[in-house]
């Protein structure tokens, strides 16, 4: 018999829930809709709804029907929806009561204002405008650490928000060892001066033609018009309210339609895992994704795992062939997988290619690594970007907007949130291993415009069960592996090798 404790905590948690959207739906407004002198209003408004927001997170009596809950659990199916539930929600309190109350909202408030400092600083490409929004960012972060006990290093409390369990000991020679693998692969593919994808999407393409063809290769992949919409925003990202109520946007580059096509495949990704969840999750804290690495695993699987694939390109081009007549009359199939494979070391991450994109993350994390440690000041962070990119990919940055302003992520102050791109792309690598075991024809399917049979295998064994199963707990039952970095590396290697891009090994 259900207790009735657990009917009062599904619905304390559907309302931390719903304030929860509230946030996420001013997050997505600023970004896509907001006039820009609204910035300091928005910021008591996530002041106020975070105030809101933390008192019930940390709620005494949310408290007590925990208390009263756990002896039930414990004897109860451990994989089951209602023991899962509890446990999450325990972990969450416990995080939630560290944190003061005037800290949460002063970090809310500092996101608000700090997201308008990077988009005016962005603008100007002048770094200086948004040095004091950054700098009371990582003060912030300072501050939320010391709410915590425990950890190895301090960089982990931030970490484990967005990648519940992954530490800076682990990541450390994952990067490494990625890192060495990375950058002679990229010196022998790489060629700077090479037009990023071999400039077969240069344009000139109206924002209007792009904006038609995106919905067109979305309705193709998946995309439900009346669940889902589409907006430009100037970075790409995907929010979701609800389920049935997810938001993407993309950036149109009238001489690049790369830019918005795999944008679009990208945040394409993101939604389609959060459209997906088991809807008896719906309004609990079970419903949410378990992790951003598991979340950028399916952004980058169909970004770059399907999204470049030979087969993916056969289907690509005649849709590219209609939608901008004449554009693309010159390339096959093998010359366009070819070019949407090519090696370009650049200054810009969401638009690097998929060989030199983890060195871009790896980058972040080595500075987030230092303004935590308190090795890198403040005032000394573009000059240590500047060199970053000069050791990794051998490049000069001529301008703030194309080096340490170009991510939204620090505006909001999101510090922790770069290195799960990295266990994103380890980790589709590996769940694309047991895809291809599982449904043995999906590259034939995906040549020919079907993607339902791969839609359905990610809704079943990832999608849907939310946030019930850690993000390695999930690797493991799929996969039979822990997080590794050999099957990207063979996987990459091997991509470039079919590309006619690599010497075989």
């Amino acid at each position: 018999m259900t207790p009735a404790e657990l009917t009062e905590l599904r619905r304390q948690l559907a309302e931390i829930t719903d304030l929860q959207a509230l946030g996420a739906l001013m997050f997505w407004d600023q970004n896509t809709m907001m006039p820009p002198g609204g910035a300091a209003a928005r910021a008591d408004m996530a002041d106020t709804l975070q105030r809101t927001l933390h008192a019930r997170e940390t709620a005494p009596e949310l408290g007590r029907l925990l208390d009263a809950l756990e002896p039930w659990a414990a004897g109860e199916d451990p994989d089951s929806d209602d023991v899962r539930l509890v446990h999450w929600a325990r972990r969450d309190f416990e995080k939630s009561v560290r944190v003061p109350a005037d800290l949460a909202a002063e970090i809310t408030r500092a996101k608000a204002v700090g997201l308008q400092a990077w988009t005016e600083a962005l603008a100007a490409s002048d770094y200086s405008r948004f040095r004091d929004a950054l700098a009371r960012h990582v003060e912030l972060r300072h501050a939320y650490i010391g709410c915590f006990e425990g950890h190895a290093h301090p960089y982990d409390v931030l970490l484990d928000d967005f990648e519940p369990g992954l530490t800076t000991a682990e990541l450390r020679p994952m990067f490494a060892e990625l890192r060495e693998a990375l950058v002679p692969l990229v010196a022998a593919t790489g060629d700077p001066d090479q037009p990023r994808n071999d400039g077969v999407f240069g344009g000139p393409f109206a924002v209007d033609a792009q904006r038609a063809a995106v919905l067109e290769l979305l309705d193709s992949v998946g995309y439900d018009p009346d669940h889902w919409r589409l907006d430009p925003s100037v970075h790409p990202f995907a929010q979701s309210l609800a389920p049935t109520d997810v938001r993407l946007t993309t950036k149109y580059d009238e001489s690049d339609y790369a830019v918005a096509l795999y944008s679009v495949l990208h945040e394409f990704g993101h939604g389609l895992y959060e459209a997906s969840v088991d809807p008896a999750l719906a309004r609990t804290t079970l419903a949410e994704p378990v992790s951003l690495g598991v979340h950028e695993s399916q952004s980058r699987l169909w970004e770059n795992v399907v999204g470049r694939s030979r087969p993916f390109c056969a289907f690509l081009l005649p849709q590219l062939r209609r939608q901008f007549p004449g554009a693309f009359d010159a390339l096959d199939t093998t010359s366009l997988y070819r070019a949407v494979n090519t090696v370009q070391p650049s200054l810009i991450r969401i638009e690097a290619d998929e060989t030199t994109y983890n060195l871009h993350i790896i980058l972040r994390f080595e500075l987030e690594l230092a303004l935590i440690e308190g090795t890198l000041e403040i005032d000394d962070v573009p000059d240590a970007w500047n060199d970053a990119v000069a050791r990794l990919f051998g490049l000069e940055v001529p301008s703030d907007a194309e080096g340490v302003l170009q991510d939204t992520h620090w505006g909001g102050g999101l510090i922790g949130y770069f290195p799960t791109y990295t266990i994103g792309n380890l980790m589709a690598s590996q769940l694309w291993e047991r895809i291809e075991a599982d449904v043995p024809d999906v590259w034939e399917r995906i040549e020919a415009g079907d993607f339902a049979a791969l839609r359905e295998w990610l809704r079943v064994n990832i999608h849907r069960h939310g946030r019930k199963l850690y993000p390695r707990e999930l690797l493991g039952r799929v996969t039979g592996e822990e997080l590794r970095v050999e099957p990207f590396v063979t996987y990459l290697r091997a991509k470039l090798e079919d590309a006619g891009l690599l010497a075989p090994a």
